[in-house]
């Protein structure tokens, strides 16, 4: 009998490896592999160790040492690591279970978990991330809930026992989840069942601080009523950028609001004034430095994104006459399409931002024409059989993660809240150079498709350049680096001041 060729052998490893990833499996024990499928699988790269006797599953194509694919399977890895270790004795911390329940899943530097298991030791993870389980009495039963395969607080029971600190070191995320609170009823029992009166004062004024001062009267006089002496106490730093004088069961649209509110003013204080519409030229002379500008920036914005042009083929693509010969490689024809794609957009985005020249109001007409984008963007690699038209459906139907991002986007039906509050945002927001950046920043936090989000970021922000007179804006493929940097700053750390001087950097250059 013949021996195995080494590509027999790794296509018999990789059967092994797909079995379990048929089942859903992100956490592979050293024990669900023989070590020759481990090793082989190591080596060619389809999985990486995360701690010993631990292992995830990494695309082929990802470089060695690369961070999205730890990212993309942090929550379950984690998940399934700690049902392993701990069985049902564990859940996360407060602090972390209400970015949860906020739809925050944006990867943290360190995940706190309570057990009373846990030893308070530290469990390194790849890429400074890592574990701590603390030994610590767990919630009863009725106060825990599970997501997506974690064990958390409710959010009444993590409003309840979380950190003073919390309301100032993570705000935004502290506000959504006030928010969601149907009725005081909710933390009520828990502050009663406690004696809570220190912590009532303080869910009292957080509810008074995002405008709910029915919640917060009902907290003080049903907390008085039962003999206990609470004092209203703010633990916000500031007052807040939003007001929800109800229940908002959003959690996305929540945030997104908070996001753009705080973020409001460091833009304004870091991005130049706009001159306004036909100050300085008339819309005529503007489409025209538009057009004149095409080449450059659509050399510059596909080659952020990783395709193969030149200002050659652009020109060509863009007259329809570039004609792939027999020694054309398959990434020179998909960027010739992505070529074509884009001047079909920027077709699209021109005809808006004449609109705009006209008086239109700038987030009415990007609510319309942002899905027209979309769709010239990648009509043609549907034409050419690469996509399916259904691919141009709209909004994404699955998960997607942006390389070497902590940031994880949201989720599909999170989409589907999130943009029309976006598009809402841009028609009231006032002021132009708030547009451009915010605009730019929470398209790519949504990352509505599947692909294209970058493109179609830099397409908004230049629309809303044109709403306040600005000059088209090219963001050089030589600062993609900073650029993302910028933007990951922000997506991450909630800091807009990185990205906003970034872009104002390029205000006014040639």
């Amino acid at each position: 009998m013949p021996m195995a060729t080494p590509s027999e052998k790794l296509a018999s490893s990789l059967k092994e490896l797909t079995r379990l990833q048929d089942k859903g499996q992100i956490a592979i024990r050293s024990g669900e592999l023989s070590r020759t499928h481990r090793q082989r699988l190591l080596k060619h790269g389809f999985i990486q160790e995360v701690m010993k006797g631990w292992y995830i599953p990494v695309p082929p194509d990802e470089t060695a040492g690369e961070s999205t694919a730890w990212y993309a399977s942090f929550w379950k890895f984690c998940a399934s690591y700690l049902e392993e270790r701990f069985g049902r004795d564990w859940c996360l911390s407060p602090e972390q279970s209400i970015s949860v329940h906020v739809e925050n899943w944006t990867v943290p530097a360190q995940l706190l978990v309570k057990s009373s298991a846990g030893q308070n030791n530290l469990v390194s993870l790849p890429f400074n991330t890592s574990l701590l389980g603390v030994k610590a009495a767990m919630p009863p039963g009725a106060d825990m809930l599970q997501k997506d395969g974690l064990r958390l607080f409710t959010l009444p029971a993590a409003l309840v026992a979380v950190s003073p600190t919390f309301f100032t070191s993570n705000p935004v995320d502290a506000r959504a989840a006030l928010a969601m609170v149907r009725d005081a009823s909710d933390v009520l029992a828990k502050l009663l069942a406690g004696g809570h009166s220190v912590i009532a004062g303080r869910l009292a004024g957080a509810f008074r601080n995002i405008g709910r001062a029915d919640t917060a009267h009902e907290v003080l006089q049903t907390m008085k009523a039962a003999g206990y002496d609470v004092r209203e106490n703010d633990p916000f730093a500031a007052a807040s950028p939003v007001l929800f004088s109800r229940r908002e069961p959003s959690p996305y649209v929540n945030r997104l609001r908070l996001m753009w509110q705080s973020m409001r003013q460091p833009v304004l204080e870091h991005f130049p004034g706009a001159s306004g519409i036909g100050s300085t030229q008339s819309a005529e002379e503007y489409l025209k430095h538009v057009e004149e500008i095409y080449t450059t920036d659509a050399y510059h914005s596909l080659s952020i994104e990783g395709y193969k042009v030149t200002p050659e083929m652009i020109e060509r693509v863009r007259q329809g006459s570039w004609n792939p010969d027999s020694n054309a490689t398959d990434r020179e024809q998909v960027s010739a399409l992505a070529a074509r794609g884009y001047w079909q957009a920027f077709q699209q985005v021109k005809s808006g931002i004449e609109k705009i020249l006209g008086g239109a109001n700038a987030g009415e007409v990007i609510s319309t024409d942002h899905r027209d984008w979309y769709r010239e963007m990648f009509a043609p690699s549907v034409t050419a059989g690469i996509l399916k038209a259904s691919d141009l459906a709209g909004y994404r139907n699955g998960d997607v993660f942006i390389r070497r991002s902590m940031h994880v986007p949201l989720k599909p039906d999170a989409v589907r809240d999130a943009m029309p509050a976006l598009m809402d945002m841009l028609r009231e927001e006032e002021e132009a150079a708030v547009r451009v950046v915010l605009g730019h920043f929470i398209f790519v936090y949504i990352h509505p498709y599947m692909d294209g989000n970058g493109r179609m970021g830099r397409f908004l922000m230049n629309t809303m350049m044109a709403s306040g007179g600005y000059p088209w804006l090219v963001v050089p493929v030589e600062q993609r680096a900073a650029y993302m940097e910028a933007l990951e700053a922000a997506s991450v750390g909630g800091d807009i001041v990185p990205f906003t001087k970034f872009l104002a950097g390029f205000v006014g250059l040639p």
